[in-house]
């Protein structure tokens, strides 16, 4: 790759003659010996070798090496180590790169990448269609007016979702009238819901990655719509517990894909922006959504409460329906390979996709059990999972601890209480605000540490802003006496929702840091468990403020969020050589002479022996990705 192009990650010159292509590595550059399907039929003397190097292979790989071109928007997961994810990254003058050749039995084995032309008779050279400079099918090549549209239409379906979550906590106890049922069984409802946000992209993630991203969206929002009828019109609890759950599956769809969306959009060092304003979107919506349901049922009654979310949803499907293509690269490219082949009759135009996708068995491993791998086997992942379960645990708390404080301690109604929750989300706007103050200085630390920053570099904003939740949570503690002001609580909620986006992002750019291409799997184990643990809390909440009392009950959670603001500086001063001793983590590399180790880099102002410093954003790979603030949230 000589240049950079402008709108892709690579441009490539054209071919000049075969002897004179490109060779295209695979982006996983793992130390692995696995021969490639094509080697392993075209070898039968050696194949007990060949299976015993790929075991050999497969321990080896785990470990992962720095990929200064790791983007988690591609299909890590769904292809094998082998596969070359040049494809989707560059653009060729061609509209192909070369790809594995096939050469008949009894010839020398096939070779991972060869030149398109000449060769021996019955050989099998694959072409691997790619996108061609400035290609207007290619989404990082889209009119920024138009990127910017797919970018609020996704975020705003995101804020919907959030929305949805949270807009029926105005009026649960209508609910349980209605109904006759406890209080705790009309907060299942709740519950459900938010199980489906952990459970629903075990699915809808490996189905994106074969089946692209637009029809994930319309079918699952369709779906979602659909059973929202039912809530509105429910004659009993059972109606509503089971499609509410349905939605909440349904509903994770979107918060699922909308990060891989947005790195499909915008190149690298574009991110940080568009990120950042998808960030604010998932905690805005559960602030929002008490104030609009608060008001709505005081005059319309709960029913009304889903009715609005019809609304919501049926807008927001029709824009994501009609508006936005499909922006996933391989299911662009493995379209114009079909296309290709189709009007020249050669059955050489292939994608990856056609040719190393991993078997169904090792999918099913990768997606469903690797993440509680590293959930139960890596302690940054567990501790990390922890903190933001905690976190969103909180955030769930909050929409049965307002009313709480408000409606039965000062007589509020829900309307009014919902206004309660707007420093939340002013807080949640100011941080997304500041997000591109902290990406410059992230900025600023790879130039530091020569363009290799080691990954607790991300850990900085995590530890400056935990401290805002606790001290959130006090002064909502010891404010909420029923003769003091509104105000107190009210404030309370600023600081908290001023500390979530920033250690969301941070946790998340951690991880990805962390486990390079098993980041997607360990960002599964995060949402997996939040979600579980933010259904729970709503359970007990009431009756842990009924038997601590209103103050006490926030003072736990201030103390527990206080606990948990060590873990970021465990990480900080311990991280390295967690990552060097992990299975599956970043550990740094063997041959690397640059600083990797945070707590060899205290106190150097320069990189060891004197390095240059990197500052090229046009021509460097790994400052290019390290521009984007938010990895993947």
């Amino acid at each position: 790759m000589e240049s950079l192009s402008r709108t892709s990650s690579a441009t490539l010159p054209p071919e000049e003659d075969a002897g004179s292509a490109p060779e295209f590595a695979p982006i996983n550059h793992q130390p692995s010996t696995t021969t490639t399907r094509a080697r392993r039929r075209s070898s039968t003397s050696t194949s007990q070798l060949h299976q015993q190097q790929w075991r050999l292979s497969r321990e080896l790989s785990r470990k992962e090496t720095r990929d200064p071109g790791m983007d988690l928007g591609l299909p890590y997961r769904t292809l094998s180590a082998n596969a070359n994810m040049d494809e989707y990254r560059v653009e060729v003058p061609t509209g192909s790169i070369p790809g594995p050749v096939i050469r008949p039995a009894g010839t020398m084995a096939a070779t991972a990448a060869a030149p398109v032309d000449g060769g021996n008779k019955g050989e099998k050279r694959y072409k691997l269609v790619a996108f061609t400079p400035n290609d207007p099918e290619n989404p990082k090549n889209w009119s920024k007016a138009y990127k910017w549209w797919v970018t609020m239409c996704v975020a705003l379906t995101c804020f919907v979702v959030a929305f949805a979550s949270s807009v029926i906590t105005a009026d649960v106890m209508g609910v349980a009238e209605e109904f006759n049922v406890s209080e705790e069984a009309a907060l299942v409802t709740i519950s459900v819901f938010v199980v489906g946000f952990g459970v629903g992209p075990m699915m809808f993630a490996p189905l994106s990655e074969i089946y692209g991203r637009r029809v994930i969206y319309a079918s699952t929002l369709l779906l979602a719509v659909i059973f929202i009828i039912p809530c509105a019109v429910a004659k009993n609890i059972g109606t509503l517990i089971v499609c509410r759950a349905i939605d909440g599956i349904a509903f994770s769809a979107p918060m699922t894909l909308v990060g891989g969306t947005l790195a499909d959009l915008w190149r690298t060092e574009e991110r940080g922006v568009p990120m950042a304003a998808f960030s604010a979107a998932p905690f805005i919506g559960p602030a929002i959504g008490p104030l609009i349901g608060g008001y709505l049922s005081d005059a319309a009654g709960w029913r009304w409460l889903y009715w609005i979310q019809l609304i919501f949803a049926g807008v927001v499907w029709i824009l994501i329906t009609f508006t936005v293509p499909e922006t996933y690269a391989p299911t662009i490219l493995a379209k114009r390979a079909a296309k290709l082949r189709k009007e020249t009759g050669e059955s050489d135009h292939v994608t990856e996709q056609e040719l190393d996708m991993r078997p169904l068995s090792e999918r099913l491993r990768v997606f469903l059990i690797r993440p509680f791998q590293l959930l139960f086997g890596e302690l940054i992942v567990f501790l990390i999972s922890l903190y933001m379960s905690v976190l969103y645990g909180l955030l769930y708390m909050f929409f049965v601890a307002f009313p709480i404080i408000y409606q039965k301690g000062k007589g509020y109604s829900a309307g009014k209480t919902g206004l309660m929750f707007i420093p939340v989300a002013v807080g949640v706007l100011l941080s997304a605000a500041c997000a591109p103050l902290v990406n410059k200085h992230y900025v600023k630390m790879v130039e530091k540490h020569n363009g290799k920053p080691p990954a607790e570099i991300r850990l900085i904003p995590m530890m400056l802003s935990c401290w805002f939740i606790p001290i959130g949570l006090f002064i909502f503690a010891w404010t909420s006496y029923a003769d003091l002001s509104w105000a107190g609580p009210a404030m309370g909620g600023f600081p908290v929702g001023f500390g979530f986006i920033f250690l969301y992002n941070s946790a998340n750019n951690y991880l990805v840091d962390s486990y390079q291409h098993q980041a997607a799997s360990a960002l599964a184990a995060k949402t997996c468990i939040r979600s579980f643990w933010g259904a729970g809390v709503v359970l007990f909440t009431e009756q842990m403020y009924d038997r601590l009392n209103d103050q006490w009950a926030s003072t736990l959670l201030a103390f527990i969020s206080l606990a948990c603001c060590l873990i970021p500086f465990l990480f900080w001063n311990f991280g390295a050589r967690i990552r060097a001793r992990s299975k599956y983590a970043y550990g740094g590399d063997e041959d690397d002479q640059s600083v990797d180790d945070i707590e060899k880099a205290k106190g150097r102002g320069t990189t060891p022996g004197g390095a240059m410093v990197r500052d090229d954003t046009e021509n460097d790979e790994d400052l290019r990705r390290a521009m984007s603030y938010v990895s993947n949230p």
